[in-house]
């Protein structure tokens, strides 16, 4: 498997050595920037697989940032990094484009597995803040019927979004009081009828529908 890049945008100086150092020993760091225009043209330049970004910054913010790199290459993944949990700003960086959003009091392990997963397709939230962003999209936009949505029962969609969302077998069994034999059972058959192989491919799928 080939190394994530990532290239890290922070006004901070501080808090941006700190995470180069954290993050240098797992993945290859392309580069960093304390400022939006720096950053557009570093990421640009770079073509890094993951970007982590902050949401305040001088001169437009983490979201100018996202919408000037995303109209030149679409393909880069965004993850917010922000002090931020007010719910304005994690849903206007989704609304950006970026593919999740944590708070700066994540762990160090914490943070090389949600930049793992982002790269890997998933969509990633610290746990508090995903509640109320699928509630934010849940009633944004009409929903077309989806023939591939409409066969799974609701049980079953509720597992495929809390899946999607990032939590593991164990945390979904306890939010939904349910079996982890019960969560595991639900997620086979939603890969059965989704005609999928991975969770990896359920995030993407989910997240390509907006329903994470």
């Amino acid at each position: 498997m080939s190394e994530v890049r990532v290239f890290l945008v922070d006004d901070h100086e501080l808090f941006l050595s700190g995470v180069r150092a954290e993050l240098g020993e797992q993945f290859e760091v392309s580069g960093w920037a304390s400022d939006v225009d720096e950053a557009i043209a570093g990421i640009l330049r770079t073509s890094p697989d993951v970007v982590l970004i902050d949401v305040h910054m001088p001169g437009g913010g983490g979201v100018s940032v996202i919408q000037n790199v995303t109209e030149a290459n679409p393909e880069t993944i965004f993850l917010a990094l922000s002090v931020s949990d007010a719910p304005e700003d994690v849903i206007a960086m989704i609304r950006a484009g970026a593919r999740g959003y944590v708070t700066k009091s994540i762990s160090p392990n914490e943070l090389v597995d949600a930049i793992q997963r982002i790269s890997d397709g998933d969509a990633v939230f610290s746990p508090r803040l995903a509640g109320f962003v699928l509630d934010a999209f849940a009633g944004a936009l009409p929903r077309p019927s989806d023939p591939e949505l409409d066969q799974l029962t609701p049980r079953e969609r509720e597992v495929l979004r809390q899946i999607a969302r990032g939590y593991t077998y164990k945390q979904v069994a306890r939010r939904l009081s349910i079996s982890i034999k019960t969560v595991e059972t639900h997620v086979s058959a939603v890969l059965r009828k989704l005609q999928l192989s991975s969770r990896h491919e359920l995030a993407r799928w989910a997240t390509d529908r907006r329903i994470v």
